[in-house]
């Protein structure tokens, strides 16, 4: 079949089989007389299997490695449980930092609860000043930087 006739079948762009071919998941197919990709059964279970790990929100490397393990298919599949195992406490981290997130826009929202002019908004203050609020170690880079900085901001001229 046909790269586009692929695509279709895994409900994907054309473009993002190309990028995962490129960037080793899939074998390189077999051309036709015209010069066209041949794609095969096994690519498209190939490709299925690298969208449904993409779904987890797993990384190529992730993948890459799945699939070398899924080459081996008579070895032990401890490694398997163990990426899965790596993946979850990935996804458990952000899940963490997105509720910590939540918690500081929350905290931020309630500096200005009244409409007000923007002038005196309180979330525009905190968010010009840099005096964010300070939630769990959990956040994200930006918010960890703002919340460990020790030198103030200088406030906007108006």
């Amino acid at each position: 079949m046909k790269i586009g006739q692929l695509a279709k079948r895994i409900n994907s762009p054309v473009e993002t089989i190309r990028y995962w071919e490129k960037e080793g998941l899939l074998p390189e197919p077999k051309r036709s007389d015209g010069n066209y990709r041949v794609y095969t059964d096994a690519h498209l279970e190939r490709l299925l299997f690298v969208r449904n790990c993409r779904t987890l929100d797993m990384s190529l490397n992730e993948i890459r490695e799945l699939l070398r393990l899924w080459d081996r298919p008579q070895e032990d599949c401890g490694e398997v449980n163990e990426l899965i195992d790596s993946h979850t406490r990935h996804v458990v981290a952000q899940i963490d930092a997105l509720r910590s997130l939540e918690a500081q826009l929350r905290e931020l929202r309630q500096r200005c609860t009244n409409s007000r002019a923007v002038e005196n908004c309180g979330i525009i203050e905190g968010l010009t000043t840099g005096s964010l609020p300070c939630g769990s170690t959990t956040g994200t880079h930006m918010q960890k930087a703002s919340c460990q900085s020790s030198s103030p901001v200088p406030q906007r001229s108006r």
